[in-house]
């Protein structure tokens, strides 16, 4: 199946990173530069950018869905690195 072959070049950031040329809002979804910490946060989001990619035609709402996704991925990355003020 043509999806499972798109799918199988993908969820890695090495092969992400050459898909930026088709889609350049996925080098937002690199993540082996980040610590380990933030990678485990990052990753299912370069995966599902990924799978968004693989699985719905180029059209205009697939640009949307990917730039919702990258804010999704901005705030779970902030939670994470997120610190309760002191009282």
């Amino acid at each position: 199946m043509e999806v499972h072959r798109r799918m199988a070049l993908l969820p890695s950031t090495s092969r992400l990173e050459t898909c930026v040329m088709s889609e350049p809002i996925l080098q937002f979804f690199e993540y082996a530069h980040l610590p380990p910490h933030l990678q485990v946060v990052s990753k299912i989001f370069a995966e599902a950018a990924a799978f968004t990619i693989a699985c719905t035609p180029r059209n205009p709402e697939r640009p949307v869905a990917l730039r919702k996704l990258l804010e999704a991925k901005d705030a779970a990355v902030r939670a994470k690195l997120y610190k309760e003020p002191a009282a």
